[in-house]
């Protein structure tokens, strides 16, 4: 036996599948909600010949089979040979993109094989969230010897956002060699939020449209070309001697031959028809019907073998039922199938299956009601037996809408078939402008009785809706059940469906406000798709509109343009653009600030949103003073509304509270920051736990509390529990943290893995110091492992945190080999110590008050700290993973004038020279009395 990697797969009573070398995400219920193998060019099923493919044409056109020798499209392979092969990041993804039928899966199948002859490890990804599961038994993915690892993932576009990012986060693609992601979609619509996820890991990004075959200028050239290739091929299968005698037709000029698959359906039906005798159509509804005819032939030939003993005994009528029906659900497992034809009615459903396998065998082991392929013919074939269709010769079915109805249809508890995504995809592509324009009907009827299934059916979905050309009614019963707020999984969607539907309102009237409203809703919707740019764009423009009227109306149009800005505020932030964010914002706080003085109910929420952005951008410009200042005063404002309207204003409040611990933390406020982190948390988790009850407004929809946001302010809460020698209380949050960081990364592992891994560093030193060590080695082995993986790929990023994790660990272990905590670490030891003015601690943890210690000693301890300033500096800024300037250094300052400043070194000053430790004088210059509150006091504060 070889010493490569080995792995074995036991299963008892049931059914196993295993990768080597890469990670297996399993839903419990479904399992794997995606499979990987190594690629292998494809081969028609063991035994079958030149007649069993000719017996149904579309076999020949089945991509699996490669039946068509790969011709053209040099530039394409060119450009994807130089990325695969270019420096640059070591992951790079692109998104190959173009209408069905356009020769995506053949140019990356022939991709896969030029880079497996290359060298390079070539995996396969097919989305598995469904009830067919993968070839039972291990595959082997590992690396060795490889020049890199390609992977390609079919149907992109049609996996939940969630799925690919969990796919993109796998081990397997973060490993030391060039590794590629070729990603193929329709659409491009779900490309802007990938692409965000990929390049916050630093990885490269680009697109390749691919564009359909030139004949503009009467340059036939390539198209002639690709027909000739594909009619030899065919030639081939068909017996022809000579195939030179069937020419090119001479309609391939038309648009709809800048298709790969259009040019072989005509060189197909060319050849078919020529060895028949019979004249090939002219058009591609033509073409479509051929084909389909020649499959309804070979069904009738089946049934009526059946008198010369032949095992099939299902009609062409019932066949075209089943056909139809595959379509639509695509493969699924036995049991499945058989409730499918039993809920439609048809008889001997097991029969029905049997032989409709005959025709379409499975191409994986044990599935039933594999679908006609290509994809296009099937959705030529779901249109031509809709009614309604102008092409003669081929009668549509009675049956086909009642089908649709009953396979879309929900159970008895209301959830939706698993197979509503396929089925809504391909009827919208089937309906798409410039293919079927009678199907449209057939989708509007469906959604018309169950609008919802729109969002059910997943992005991919709702963006092939967004392409036909609906009623703008159906598309309003839709929009009644988008999400306010907007999900992960839909977002790419649903900003394609608002596009269109945006474009129906917009011509549907004049009134510039309502123009203005809705570009404010759709750059909202392309801000929550990762479509940055043109939310930007969509937002200004909305800006554009409400300035003018404001100009004219101030009264009316003023609080529209202040809303309109604070949104364009939070789009720049997110496309980092900063200054454009800070100047909206402050013109958004300008306009609420005067609306709210005259009516503070109706717009004080809206200066709050608008300072509580203005406070982000000062914060980025490292204006911690003003950025606090913001928070706090939008803090206070929603404060004092959700005493009146919790339900409304607990998330800004929840939201400001956070944002004034972090700011409080980076001026050394640590008090301030304790607080404000433990109510932000207390009532976010009461937030979260409630679910989002509260009507979501165009203010307050940006303002939605998740999970990941109680995860940040625990974590928060639990560093400066620390400081402030809660230690239980802190471990306790910390715990908390990572408990849900762990089950977020479980589901988006790219946006929550890193913090999670930061949790993990803080808990196992805080564990390794309280005496937890046998914990503390465990969590913080876990931040090790994440940071290292991350590191791999990002090493700028994330070699610093996977320094302190090591550090961590290494604490840990010490501490587990001597059994004993070690009181604090001297970051903590300062922080304590510094901010205070009451006692000093040695460095045997003994507490001394000033107030009693001898002048001459006061000045031994204050000139011990000068002395050791810039250790203790360079101790906070490493071990607090903060800034000069978070820690109150100015520029210039050295570290002894900094750490004279500090509250400590000030009452050792004071004590040396004879006189108490604290001033009867506060920061603020009044004298501390009674009655008097100067909590919020601080050195250097100016009171005018």
């Amino acid at each position: 036996m070889g010493s490569g990697p080995q792995q074995v797969v036991r299963v008892e009573s049931g059914y196993g599948y295993g990768v080597i070398g890469a990670d297996l995400h399993v839903f419990p219920d479904r399992g794997p909600v995606y499979q990987l193998s190594e690629y292998g060019p494809a081969a028609a099923p063991a035994g079958r010949d030149a007649a069993w493919l000719t017996a149904q044409p579309s076999r020949l056109l089945n991509a699996r089979f490669q039946v068509v020798d790969f011709t053209g499209r040099d530039r394409e392979r060119a450009g994807l040979a130089g990325w695969r092969d270019g420096g640059g990041p070591h992951l790079a993804a692109t998104w190959l993109h173009g209408p069905g039928g356009q020769g995506k899966t053949r140019l990356a199948a022939r991709f896969a094989a030029d880079s497996a002859a290359a060298g390079w490890k070539v995996v396969t990804a097919t989305h598995g969230a469904g009830t067919i599961q993968p070839d039972p038994g291990s595959h082997d993915l590992s690396l060795a010897g490889a020049a890199g690892l390609l992977m390609v993932v079919d149907y992109a576009d049609r996996w939940p956002l969630s799925h690919l990012t969990w796919l993109l986060n796998n081990r397997l693609l973060h490993h030391p060699l060039p590794t590629r992601v070729l990603l193929l979609g329709r659409s491009a619509a779900p490309w802007p939020a990938v692409r965000a996820a990929l390049e916050d890991a630093e990885a490269g990004t680009s697109d390749l449209a691919l564009p359909p075959l030139d004949g503009r200028g009467g340059d036939l050239g390539e198209r002639r070309a690709m027909f000739t290739v594909a009619r030899d091929c065919f030639a081939a299968r068909y017996g022809l001697a000579d195939p030179s005698v069937i020419e090119p037709p001479g309609y391939l000029h038309r648009s709809d031959f800048g298709l790969i698959l259009a040019l072989h359906m005509a060189a197909l039906v060319a050849v078919d028809a020529h060895a028949r005798g019979s004249r090939p159509p002219q058009d591609m509804a033509g073409l479509s019907a051929y084909l389909l005819d020649r499959e309804r032939r070979r069904w009738t030939q089946l049934y009526e073998n059946r008198l010369e003993g032949l095992d099939y005994a299902t009609p062409p009528g019932a066949m075209g039922q089943v056909v139809f029906t595959a379509a639509l659900t695509g493969a699924t497992v036995y049991a499945n199938g058989t409730a499918l034809l039993s809920s439609l009615g048809l008889e001997r459903p097991g029969r029905l299956l049997a032989d409709h396998t005959t025709c379409y065998p499975a191409a994986e082991s044990g599935a039933v009601l594999e679908p006609l392929y290509p994809d296009r013919l099937a959705e030529d074939f779901l249109a031509l037996s809709l009614p309604g269709h102008e092409a003669t010769g081929y009668p549509a079915a009675p049956w086909a809408a009642g089908t649709i109805g009953t396979l879309v249809a929900r159970d008895g508890q209301g959830a939706p078939p698993g197979h509503t995504a396929r089925a809504l995809t391909f009827l919208a592509s089937a309906a798409a402008p410039h293919r079927w324009p009678h199907a449209v009907r057939h989708v509007e009827a469906v959604l018309r009785a169950d609008p919802a299934l729109a969002l059910a059916a997943g992005a991919a979905a709702l963006s092939a809706l967004a392409a036909c050309d609906l009623d703008t009614a159906v598309l309003e019963a839709i929009d009644a059940h988008v999400p306010p707020h907007g999900q992960v999984d839909l977002d790419a969607g649903i900003a394609a469906f608002t596009q269109r539907l945006t474009r129906h309102r917009l011509a549907a009237t004049d009134d510039p406000a309502e123009h203005a409203r809705l570009h404010q809703n759709l750059g909202f919707r392309m801000m929550r798709a990762g479509h940055r740019e043109d939310a930007m764009a969509a937002t200004d423009q909305a800006v554009g509109i409400f300035r003018r009227l404001a100009a004219a109306d101030p009264a009316r149009f003023e609080p529209e343009l202040a809303g309109a800005l604070t949104q364009l505020s939070e789009c720049a932030f997110k496309a980092d653009r900063m200054p454009a964010s800070r100047r909206a914002a402050e013109e958004a706080v300008g306009i609420f600030r005067g609306l709210a003085a005259t009516d503070h109910q109706a717009y004080e929420p809206g200066l709050a949103l608008s300072l509580s952005h203005l406070g982000h951008g000062m914060s980025e410009e490292r204006e911690q003073e003003e950025a606090l200042a913001a928070a706090q005063r939008a803090m206070g404002i929603f404060q004092r509304l959700a005493t009146t309207d919790p339900a409304v204003h607990e998330p800004g409040l929840a939201m400001t509270l956070a944002q004034t611990a972090v700011y409080s933390w980076r001026l050394r406020r640590w008090p301030d920051a304790l607080s404000a982190a433990e109510r932000s948390v207390e009532i976010i988790r009461r937030l979260v736990a409630a679910g989002p009850v509260a009507p979501v407004t165009d203010l307050t929809r940006s303002m939605v509390v998740e999970e990941s946001d109680l995860a940040t302010g625990l974590g928060n809460l639990g560093f400066f529990l620390w400081g402030a020698r809660r230690r239980d209380d802190a471990l306790a949050a910390l715990r908390e943290a990572a408990a849900i960081e762990r089950r977020l990364a479980e589901v988006n592992p790219a946006a929550h893995e890193p913090a999670l891994a930061g949790t993990l560093t803080t808990l196992g030193m805080y564990l390794a110091l309280s005496g937890h060590a046998k914990e503390a080695l465990a969590v913080a082995g876990e931040a090790v492992e994440i940071f290292r993986r991350l590191a791999e790929v990002r090493a700028a990023e994330f070699e610093k945190p996977l320094r302190k994790a090591c550090e961590a660990y290494e604490t840990a272990r010490d501490r587990l080999a001597n059994e004993g905590p070690r009181s604090w670490t001297m970051e903590e030891h300062y922080v304590t110590l510094l901010n205070q003015d009451e006692v000093w601690q040695d460095a045997k943890d003994r507490r001394h008050r000033l107030d009693d210690m001898e002048p001459r000693y006061c000045g031994n301890v204050l000139g011990f700290l000068l002395r050791q300033a810039d250790d203790i500096f360079a101790t906070l800024v490493d071990g607090l993973a903060a800034s000069s300037e978070a820690l109150g250094r100015w520029e210039g300052e050295d570290a002894g004038a900094w750490l004279a400043r500090q509250p400590l070194a000030v009452a050792l000053r004071r004590r040396s020279e004879g006189k108490p430790a604290r001033s009867g004088l506060c920061y603020c210059g009044y004298a501390i009395q009674s009655g008097w509150n100067h909590d919020h006091c601080y050195p250097g504060i100016i009171v005018d």
